[in-house]
C-alpha cells in the first residue's frame, strides 16, 4: 500500500474524532440484535497468500476463524483450470473441516472501454462462478473498477451495472451470490457505488463493504453506510479490527442493528512475522467488540 501523507492522516483523524458521538446518537434508539449472528472469517489477501488449502484450513481452525474467501493467483491454486476431480477434492477438504468455504475473491472488473475486454471479463467471471459452486462456496467477489478520461462516468456506471445484472442472474442459477467489492480509486466513493447499484437492480447483485478511507468522505461514515446498506451481500471485508483509523466499533454496531448474519472477513494489509498469532489476536479483538454490543 502507498503510505499516506501527513495531511491525509490528519484529515482522517479529524473525521474519526467525530464518529463515536455521531454513531452513538444515531444508534441510540435502534433495538440491539444478536451480534453473534455475525461470523468471523478470513480473506487470503496477504496473510494467507503463501498457504496451500490444508495449511489454510489448519490455521483457520487453530485460530477459530470460521470461513475463508480464496483469493485467486495465490499458493492455494484454486482456479477455473482445475479438473472436476480436483474441485471435488477441495470441496471435501472444507466439508470435512470446521472451516467454511465462503467463495472466490476475484479481480474481474467491468469498466473497460474496450468491449472485447469487457466480454472476456464477463466470461471469466462465469468460470469463477461455476468454480465456486463446485468447491462448495456461496459466491464470487468482483470489482467495478475505474472511470476513464474519454468516457462519461454515467456511461461507465451503466455498463458496470448491466454487467452485474447479467452475472447476478447467471450466478443465481448456480446458487451463488455476486458480490461487488467497494473498490477502485474513484468508483469506491459511496455515491458512485450507489449509482452503480441503482443500475444493477437484480436482487442477486450485492455489495461487499470494504472499509476504505473513502467511507469517511462527504457526509461521513454513517451517511455513506446508510446509503448502500440495503444492498449488502453475505461478505464484509475489514482490516485489522484494532486499527484506529477506521470506526470498526461503529461498523459492527450498525451491522448488529441490521441483524446482519453474514461474514466479517479479515483482509489484513500488514505483514506480521507471526501471521497465525495475528489471526488469533484479531479473533480476540472481534470477540471483545461484539461482546460489548
Amino acid at each position: 500500500m502507498r503510505s499516506i501523507s501527513r495531511k491525509t492522516f490528519l484529515k482522517t483523524a479529524s473525521l474519526l474524532a467525530s464518529i463515536p458521538l455521531f454513531a452513538g446518537s444515531a444508534m441510540a434508539n435502534i433495538p440491539r440484535k444478536d451480534a453473534k449472528k455475525m461470523k468471523l472469517g478470513f480473506v487470503t489477501y496477504l496473510w494467507g497468500k503463501d498457504w496451500n488449502v490444508p495449511t489454510l484450513i489448519k490455521h483457520c481452525t487453530d485460530t477459530d476463524l470460521q470461513g475463508v474467501e480464496l483469493r485467486v493467483d495465490h499458493a492455494h491454486n484454486v482456479t477455473p483450470e482445475m479438473s472436476k476431480q480436483a474441485r471435488l477434492a477441495i470441496r471435501k477438504q472444507f466439508a470435512d473441516s470446521p472451516v467454511a468455504i465462503v467463495g472466490m475473491g476475484t479481480n474481474q472488473q467491468y469498466d473497460f472501454p474496450d468491449q472485447n475486454a469487457l466480454k472476456a471479463s464477463i466470461v471469466r467471471t462465469k468460470e469463477f462462478i461455476k468454480l465456486s459452486a463446485d468447491i462448495g462456496g456461496s459466491g464470487v467477489k468482483v470489482k467495478p473498477n475505474a472511470f476513464h478520461r474519454d468516457v462519461p462516468r454515467e456511461k461507465t456506471m451503466a455498463q458496470i451495472g448491466a454487467s452485474l445484472n447479467e452475472l447476478a442472474a447467471y450466478a443465481a442459477d448456480f446458487g451463488q451470490q455476486l458480490r461487488l467489492e467497494v473498490h477502485g480509486e474513484e468508483t469506491q466513493e459511496l455515491p458512485n457505488i450507489k449509482a452503480i447499484m441503482d443500475y444493477a437492480d437484480h436482487p442477486n447483485a450485492t455489495l461487499c463493504w470494504n472499509c476504505n478511507p473513502q467511507d469517511l468522505h462527504g457526509k461521513g461514515f454513517q451517511y455513506n453506510f446508510d446509503l448502500v446498506k440495503h444492498r449488502f451481500g453475505d461478505t464484509i471485508h475489514v482490516r485489522e479490527l484494532d486499527r484506529t483509523d477506521y470506526p470498526y466499533t461503529a461498523l459492527l454496531e450498525n451491522l448488529a442493528a441490521m441483524d446482519y448474519g453474514g461474514w466479517i472477513l479479515l483482509e489484513c494489509h500488514t505483514d506480521p512475522t507471526d501471521k497465525v498469532g495475528s489471526m488469533r489476536a484479531q479473533r480476540a479483538v472481534f470477540d471483545r467488540i461484539v461482546s460489548a454490543i
